[in-house]
């Protein structure tokens, strides 16, 4: 089987948009590939630094949510980045052979420079994360990175990094090819992208009743006052859930909504069923996996130990390649 590799990094909950655009392929991948899933505790650090005790207590939430929504450890290898320590050996090696004008190119670099400026970014750390990323890669010589459209730049320069240490000591790593995640649009309950930050998203463990509370807080259409008011469904946090999670009845709502016959209450209700039918299953899975604390800490070392026997062989052949041995 072809090899898979993706990681989160562990900065909160995980909400609908996490579900939506990656939990849900990782459980499809699981079955096509021998798939490599990491918490990505080091790259948290990248721009969470100063808290590093939030990073450890998410650790276990994301293990908790991913076996909630179908991860399974005899089949997917889950574990933590900073357990297997040939990933900081490899990323130290491939930064020495790694120009910095690949990195001041990043597009991300500067992005989130910009978007975070309440956090001091300007540390080497953040700079070189591209190469860590290429270190997590290249460790599982994965075949396959499962990213979205906006992470294309980040896998190619991987590819780079690939290229450059086979031409220099000889080929061994494979370039890793994209598998592209079509990621649903889900905003956030105020109409910006979902985040913890902006304090507008439904996570995983939320309970029935604060779904339905999160749902009624929904921005709607501002021009529809009353319900037979004709709306613009396009315009509509409500709507954008229902094309997700409602395949069944959306072209119907937006129907009804476009000539009045439809009012916000009721299509927030209906959506807030909907997000429960579905959530619900998570959460009870969520409930047995709490009330057993030992399994947590089980899958997690079982998941470090098969990760570190598959970065060490890779590392053996990196050092004698680099003439450290």
């Amino acid at each position: 089987m072809q090899i898979v590799l993706s990681g989160m990094r562990p900065t909160g909950k995980l909400h609908l948009g996490h579900l939506e655009g990656v939990l849900k392929s990782y459980v499809e991948m699981q079955d096509k590939y021998k798939a490599f899933y990491m918490v990505a505790d080091w790259h948290a650090l990248t721009t969470n630094y100063e808290k590093p005790e939030d990073v450890s207590e998410n650790i276990k939430d994301m293990y908790k949510d991913w076996l909630s929504v179908g991860i399974d450890p005899l089949k997917a290898t889950m574990f933590v980045q900073s357990s297997v320590k040939g990933h900081a050996e490899l990323y130290l090696l491939l930064g020495m052979l790694t120009p910095v004008p690949w990195l001041e190119r990043n597009p991300t670099y500067k992005e989130m420079k910009k978007e975070l400026k309440d956090r001091d970014l300007s540390t080497y750390g953040f700079m070189g994360y591209p190469v860590l990323q290429a270190a997590d890669i290249l460790i599982y010589n994965a075949d396959k990175v499962p990213i979205g459209e906006d992470q294309r730049p980040h896998l190619e320069l991987a590819r780079e990094i690939a290229r450059r240490f086979n031409y220099l000591y000889g080929k061994f790593f494979k370039e890793p090819q994209e598998i592209l995640t079509e990621m649903p649009k889900l905003p956030g309950i105020d109409g910006r992208k979902m985040s913890k930050s902006y304090n507008n998203a439904i996570f995983l463990s939320d309970p029935a009743d604060v779904v339905t509370e999160k749902v009624r807080q929904m921005f709607t259409d501002p021009k529809k006052i009353r319900k037979n008011d004709k709306g613009h469904p396009d315009n509509c946090v409500v709507c954008a859930f229902h094309k997700v999670y409602n395949t069944a009845s959306h072209q119907m709502i937006i129907e009804e909504c476009k000539k009045g016959l439809r009012g916000c209450v009721d299509c927030k209700m209906e959506l807030a069923r909907k997000l429960n039918e579905r959530l619900e299953p998570i959460r009870q899975k969520r409930a047995e996996i709490e009330k057993k604390p030992d399994y947590i800490m089980d899958v997690m070392n079982k998941g470090n130990k098969d990760a570190l026997d598959a970065a060490e062989a890779t590392m053996r052949e990196v050092r004698k390649l680099m003439k450290l041995i």
